[in-house]
């Protein structure tokens, strides 16, 4: 049988629990994965808003064209090409306008507005 003290500190943790689960959750279900398409030679939507630590998904929903997503402001950072349903993704840990292009067609234009 567990002496008093044992049980004593059980409880506590067992009342705690909640509290503990409520941080595990909000830690594993903080960041968010937000979707960009690319059809029709556009990025859709061509303006998101997200918090630090969200991920942005670019996937390629044309039939023949490839595309990548380039961010002119941050050395040419470029993915790389996504050809029809490929798909890219990249996290957002740093508040900012991130603006982009496509990189073969610069008429291709978005911005990640990280909050």
């Amino acid at each position: 049988m567990p002496s008093g003290a044992s049980l004593f500190t059980g409880w506590l943790v067992l009342k705690r629990a909640p509290a503990l689960l409520a941080l595990v959750a909000f830690s594993a279900f903080g960041q968010t994965t937000h979707d960009v398409v690319i059809e029709g030679y556009q990025f859709v939507p061509a303006e998101l808003t997200i918090r630090s630590g969200d991920t942005v998904k670019w996937s390629n929903h044309e039939k023949r064209t490839s595309h990548s997503v380039l961010f002119p402001a941050e050395g040419g950072q470029e993915s790389e090409r996504l050809f029809p349903d490929e798909s890219w993704q990249r996290q957002f840990n740093q508040p900012g306008r991130y603006l982009y292009h496509c990189g073969p067609h610069p008429e291709m234009k978005g911005v990640i507005v990280v909050e």
